[in-house]
């Protein structure tokens, strides 16, 4: 069996009981970033073996964990924070399983995109989440089809590109779009502004920018 677990996204007490269970009675726990991992299995006192699952390694390993599911090892897939597959490795592992007919459990839990959707106060009865954009290739074309879009949309940003993404947003959405950005989610910073993209943007601009990043926008009207 597979087992997909959830990782807080900041505050280590967010993690379930479920999840800590499982952690504990796996054979292999597989991870985004083993040194990260550590950190929340030694909070728990959980003791397992533990190897790297990540963008770099998981064309060349995937296989090699079906086959091992396939002869009896249970194992679990943990990312650094929030749910493995959103923004992070998982897929290619989850479609050799199901293919192969071993069977797949994915916890609910921490996902960074559903707070800051929550708490930014626009309409969420519909949304998109997109993720993080695409840096070059293809950017223009995909903000050029996002500033059409009509329900809420999320982004993910890393720090050092925030400022330069809602200076794009205003570009291509108009500088009165209503928006959200939150930071450090659950974590003793955390902070959520809101406001015009305007307002957000001239914000963050005048400050430095760190921590993990939320971003909804408005949908088109």
């Amino acid at each position: 069996m597979l087992y997909i677990i959830p990782s807080p996204i900041g505050n280590l007490s967010d993690i379930t009981f479920r999840a800590i269970e499982i952690l504990k009675s796996v054979d292999l726990i597989i991870a985004e970033d083993t040194r990260t991992t550590s950190v929340l299995l030694n909070h728990y006192n959980i003791q397992k073996p533990i190897s790297p699952y990540h963008q770099h390694n998981e064309h060349k390993i995937f296989q090699h964990l079906t086959d091992q599911m396939m002869v009896g090892k249970t194992i679990a897939l943990i990312t650094d924070a929030g749910t493995p597959g959103i923004s992070d490795p998982a897929y290619l592992l989850v479609k050799s399983c199901v293919a192969n007919q071993v069977e797949v459990n994915c916890l609910p839990g921490a996902t960074a995109f559903v707070p800051a959707l929550v708490n930014s106060g626009l309409p969420i009865t519909n949304f998109c989440f997109e993720g993080f954009i695409p840096l070059k290739k293809g950017r223009q074309t995909f903000l050029k089809k996002m500033a059409l879009e009509e329900r809420t949309m999320v982004f993910y940003e890393s720090p050092m590109r925030l400022v330069k993404t809602l200076s794009h947003f205003i570009e291509y959405f108009g500088a009165d779009r209503m928006c959200s950005v939150s930071r450090e989610l659950t974590k003793k910073f955390e902070e959520n502004k809101r406001g015009s993209l305007q307002e957000v943007h001239d914000y963050f601009n005048s400050k430095p920018v760190k921590g993990e990043l939320v971003i909804v926008v408005e949908g088109c009207s």
